[in-house]
């Protein structure tokens, strides 16, 4: 029996920008700015996202076209 891969509750930076098909400075650019997605940082320095947290970020900056 084949497993699917499971949809991960938190992703890592180089996942988040896998994802959005964006560089790690991008990522960085806008969290300095405020424009990213909501983040957790870790107590290691590690940063985190959410996907539901991701989701509601798509959500907002959807084209109402």
């Amino acid at each position: 029996m084949a497993s699917t891969p499971k949809t991960r509750a938190m992703l890592t930076v180089p996942e988040l920008c896998d994802e959005l098909g964006i560089t790690r400075s991008t990522f960085y650019d806008w969290r300095q700015k405020q424009r990213a997605p909501r983040c957790i940082k870790l107590p290691n320095g590690g940063i985190r996202v959410r996907r539901i947290d991701l989701e509601i970020w798509l959500d907002e900056h959807e084209d109402a076209a």
